[in-house]
């Protein structure tokens, strides 16, 4: 199915606009997907994602965290105001708005995350259980909370029992909620109870998302006493961020995953 329409949408989450883009095929009760970028990144590293599955037939979603970006976001928000939890409550609001759409289909939503995207997505379907029916996970951040009680983020670092008011991390400014709401997480008891098909893609050369915190993903998921599809695919030598001939593979695992709505 071909995507022949894109327009731009927007949504509202505690007095900020989040602002993304949509991609549908012509026609109505469309499944709905909505694909969340990863930790300062933009939706731009996405829509790549989201326009194919459009053309397997969904009103697809893509859009910029409050505060989530540490260049070229287009919604509202402060970086020392963003958080996971933060970030949760805008895929929250995103999913509201398809959901009031006059040509979709509110019993068939696709969640899709990379890296923190990854977790927020992970963390969102277990809050909403059935009324996400796919979740797919790109080498998804659950180290973040680890990380946090460690004192070190990407290149911030700090003291986990005092947390200061704003944390320098590279080009990118967090405030202090940015570990607070993490660092008594445990990512594993959080997305338990979700209920949904699960997917999780992740690269073997992965320097900044260890291996084995998708290897409990999976344990986690496929221990629940759901009836669904829990599916790992190992990218040998697949970085964080996958290269363009890794991505090829992993959009093909989407793909087949994705297709039977």
């Amino acid at each position: 199915m071909k995507c022949c329409i894109r327009s731009r949408f927007s949504c509202q989450r505690d007095g900020l606009t989040i602002r993304g883009y949509e991609y549908r095929p012509a026609g109505t009760n469309l499944p709905i997907a909505i694909v969340s970028h990863g930790f300062m990144a933009n939706q731009m590293t996405v829509k790549h994602y989201a326009q194919h599955l459009a053309k397997m037939g969904y009103a697809a979603f893509c859009f910029d965290f409050c505060g989530g970006c540490v260049m070229m976001g287009k919604s509202d928000g402060k970086t020392t105001d963003m958080s996971v939890l933060t970030e949760v409550s805008d895929l929250c609001a995103v999913i509201d708005y398809a959901k009031k759409l006059e040509y979709t289909d509110t019993a068939n939503i696709l969640l899709m995350g990379c890296s923190q995207g990854g977790l927020v997505s992970a963390l969102t379907a277990a809050r909403l259980k059935n009324e996400v029916k796919k979740l797919v996970l790109f080498y998804p951040a659950l180290c973040i909370p680890d990380d946090a009680r460690s004192g070190k983020m990407m290149w911030a670092e700090f003291d986990p029992n005092n947390i200061p008011e704003t944390i320098k991390c590279g080009p990118m400014k967090l405030g202090r909620c940015y570990a607070e709401d993490v660092v008594k997480m445990d990512p594993f008891e959080e997305i338990k109870g979700y209920e949904g098909d699960v997917l999780i893609v992740h690269g073997t050369a992965d320097k900044i998302v260890n291996m084995r915190y998708v290897q409990q993903a999976m344990e986690t998921y496929r221990a629940d006493p759901y009836a669904r599809k829990v599916i790992y695919y190992a990218i040998e030598g697949g970085r964080h961020m996958f290269s363009k001939r890794h991505d090829t593979i992993a959009i093909e695992y989407l793909r087949l995953f994705s297709s039977c709505i």
